[in-house]
């Protein structure tokens, strides 16, 4: 018998964190920072040809359960998942498996292994990602919604402003070392892991 399951996911930081409080605390013991390993990713990237841009564009956002496929450097949740746009031609489907496509409409590709996912939040969280990446987090430049394509130490990364604080999509191979840079910085403000 072929065993047909989903094999399960194994974060590349798994058993390099402890969860927990650390660094600059402040007086009433919260930390400013929140690092927290996000497990279970399912990413897709869906890309499209010039000419197919539009019925790609419906046919992701039936299936993320949003109104519309989201703009250059934005993103956009729906009632099953979520669309970021990355680039001209492409987004990243977020939470839901990629519908089938002919290949002469668009393509899809299942990078959920190729990534670890960290969300950043707490109330240095902008400030304490310009200690790595070279944009303006300010609200009013990078509000909610926004996605960057950007680099932390010369490695490609994905920053998406999400409803739940800043999700942080790294390559797997260079995630523990972005790791371990993140957690020592974040000392300064205050760092909890969860």
């Amino acid at each position: 018998m072929v065993n047909t399951a989903e094999p399960r996911r194994t974060s590349a930081l798994a058993g390099h964190y402890t969860p927990g409080k650390s660094g600059l605390l402040g007086a009433d013991g919260m930390a400013e920072v929140v690092l927290r390993d996000v497990q279970g990713l399912t990413l897709w990237q869906v890309a499209a040809w010039p000419d197919s841009m539009d019925s790609v564009a419906r046919a992701i956002a039936g299936t993320a359960g949003t109104q519309a496929a989201p703009g250059p450097c934005n993103a956009v949740a729906g009632k099953k998942g979520s669309l970021l746009r990355i680039d001209p031609l492409k987004w990243w489907l977020f939470g839901v498996q990629a519908p089938e496509m002919a290949p002469d409409t668009g393509v899809s590709l299942d990078i959920s292994h190729s990534r670890t996912h960290v969300r950043i939040t707490g109330d240095s969280a902008a400030v304490f990602l310009n200690r790595f990446l070279p944009l303006d987090l300010r609200a009013h430049a990078f509000p909610e919604g926004s996605v960057a394509s950007s680099s932390i130490h010369h490695v490609g990364v994905t920053l998406w402003h999400s409803d739940a604080g800043y999700e942080l999509f790294v390559p797997r191979g260079f995630a523990l070392a972005i790791w371990e840079g993140l957690v020592e910085v974040a000392g300064q403000f205050g760092l909890e892991i969860l």
